[in-house]
């Protein structure tokens, strides 16, 4: 796992939930699949919420 990802997730997410579109951005930044981000929150156990899609 790339380490400045995996920071900026937690950074992003101070209270374990980051929103949907915070996600989007790291997505973006990162340039990886929005799908990715979500499987790293799932593995750092951060919840994905106000989500536009109404996936979370």
């Amino acid at each position: 796992m790339d380490k400045a990802l995996i920071e900026a997730i937690r950074v992003a997410s101070p209270d374990n939930q980051i929103s949907c579109t915070k996600a989007r951005e790291l997505s973006e930044r990162f340039g990886i699949p929005l799908s990715e981000i979500g499987r790293l929150a799932n593995e750092l156990k951060i919840k994905i919420v106000a989500c536009e899609l109404g996936c979370f």
